[in-house]
């Protein structure tokens, strides 16, 4: 038999485990690809509706379907982004006016 017990065995991997540094699982280390660009991302979306299109409905309209539905996405894209602005700004300037004249108050009028 051995001259080690069970508990001295376990008394020396706890014993083991405390004095060496834990294992680091940190996966953000890991070098992830940079957030795109708005011009990127608008970029590789229509790319992406081109190569569908062109999968689909090469055979029926030609081989410029893809390019075609490339380029009218992206500016179609663009066109979008640009009028969400737009909108953005004129609902600023609607609530800014609606708060406005919800919450000023009016002076009251004495009866004479």
């Amino acid at each position: 038999m051995s001259s080690i017990s069970p508990n001295t065995d376990l008394d020396q991997v706890i014993a083991r485990m405390k004095s060496e540094r834990p294992a680091v699982l940190n996966f953000s280390a890991v070098t992830a690809r940079p957030e795109p660009t708005l011009d990127e991302a608008r970029g590789e979306l229509a790319s992406v509706l081109g190569q569908l299109a062109h999968t689909i409905f090469s055979n029926k309209y030609g081989p410029l379907v893809g390019t075609v539905t490339k380029t009218t996405a992206e500016t179609v894209l663009k066109s979008a982004e640009e009028n969400l602005y737009r909108a953005k700004g004129d609902a600023t300037l609607v609530i800014q006016e609606l708060v406005d004249r919800i919450f000023t108050s009016k002076p009251k009028k004495k009866n004479e």
